[in-house]
């Protein structure tokens, strides 16, 4: 009876606050939590020490073995003098035969600390959880080689990658070699880059030639010299536009998304034609979420949205790599140029703009005029040109002109 009132005095004193990270996405089930990888390799560390209850498993030929809470065990935390005390949870399904679906079972890690400590344990606390658990991460993972496959086209399988091509293995001109390997250094590095000019962290490139010419060792040379791992998407097995972005946002940082032999995937070539003809009523069957897989109906502007539109923004540090043997098949538009980034006459551009009173639309007036391509160089050199000359002018010059 004691024991009672002392705890409901010290619930009524300190209230406890509690943070539930779940396996999926809270608002999208179809996401994995990025956190939770994370929370489970940070509490994978402390959990041999203090756990009473482990669970043991090995990785695929035995060379690994890792062990993790058991269900319904608690271990207790501390930072910075906070108590935190985790839980690992399962709510069992009926349908527990599908874990995936939406009536699966439900994991999920739950921790609980004083209400005194909120705002450390919200804070500092979660940010070194997740930046323990990348880190650890990082420091043990091997590379992944993913596939995705029509039993379950919005999911990958991994497998160990290890190809043992390098860029010092790789039989190519020297300079050009080079430029590609301080291409992707660079790239590796532009974190604020990107962030300052507003664009995705990604870098594309198109590989083509004959079969035979090492598209796929230069693949695995740029993974390996990256430490990135590699989604091979083979599109014919996505079953439409939905699936591939839910297949694309299960992606993790730091990896090279590759699409072989594009000129053959889904008739995404020049003419934009399916590769056969698809009758309206196959389409509303394969839409259906329970229909068995018939046909894939991923089109140009769905794979375009995630590689150069808004989805973009649902990753960082990507490599997209696009191969082909027939490079003049290829639509436009999946293998355009990106913006300019530098050229000489940029410093006199911005010399220039920060004295002179002039408005966005009208610099953009000047270089889109006569319906020219800034992507490029020799245009681009013309109408920064055209620019200069515009800011150069005197103020009642241009109101006459």
């Amino acid at each position: 009876m004691v024991k009672k009132l002392i705890s409901k005095l010290k619930t009524i004193l300190f209230p406890r606050i509690s943070i539930t990270i779940d396996e999926q996405h809270l608002k999208d089930s179809w996401r994995r939590n990025k956190l939770y990888p994370l929370a489970e390799t940070y509490l994978r560390a402390i959990a041999t020490a203090k756990a009473s209850k482990l669970k043991a498993s090995s990785g695929k030929g035995g060379e690994t073995v890792a062990l993790t809470m058991g269900d319904n065990e608690d271990i207790t935390d501390v930072f910075e003098g906070a108590v935190v005390r985790w839980g690992y949870r399962c709510i069992q399904s009926e349908n527990n035969h599908n874990r995936r679906s939406n009536g699966g079972d439900k994991y999920y890690y739950k921790l609980k600390f004083d209400h005194c400590n909120r705002d450390l344990v919200q804070g500092k606390y979660m940010k070194h959880v997740a930046e323990t658990g990348r880190a650890i991460i990082l420091k043990n993972r091997k590379r992944k080689l993913y596939t995705n496959s029509t039993d379950d086209d919005e999911d990958w399988t991994p497998m160990t990658f290890k190809h043992p091509a390098t860029f010092g293995t790789l039989g190519m001109d020297p300079t050009k070699k080079k430029e590609i390997m301080d291409d992707l250094l660079t790239f590796s590095k532009s974190k604020d880059y990107y962030n300052k000019i507003g664009k995705a962290w990604k870098r594309g490139y198109l590989l083509y030639g004959p079969p035979g010419t090492g598209k796929s060792t230069m693949i695995a040379a740029i993974a390996n010299f990256l430490d990135y791992d590699i989604y091979d998407l083979e599109l014919t097995a996505v079953k439409n536009n939905i699936s591939l972005r839910r297949l694309l946002s299960n992606t993790t940082d730091k990896s090279v998304l590759v699409i072989e032999d594009i000129d053959c995937s889904l008739g995404l070539a020049g003419e934009r034609k399916s590769l056969k003809p698809v009758k309206e009523k196959d389409v509303e069957e394969s839409d259906k979420d329970d229909a068995p897989f018939t046909l894939s109906q991923v089109t140009l502007s769905g794979l375009l949205n995630f590689i150069d539109g808004l989805w973009t923004a649902s990753g960082e540090e990507r490599i997209v790599v696009f191969t082909t043997n027939h490079v003049e098949k290829l639509d436009p538009a999946l293998i355009r140029r990106g913006h300019l980034d530098s050229h000489p006459l940029f410093e006199e551009v911005g010399n220039l703009l920060e004295n002179t009173e002039i408005t966005p639309a009208d610099v953009a007036e000047v270089l889109i005029s006569k319906g020219t391509n800034t992507t490029n160089y020799q245009l681009a050199t013309e109408r920064l040109e055209e620019l200069i000359e515009v800011l150069k002018k005197d103020p009642e010059e241009k109101e006459k002109g």
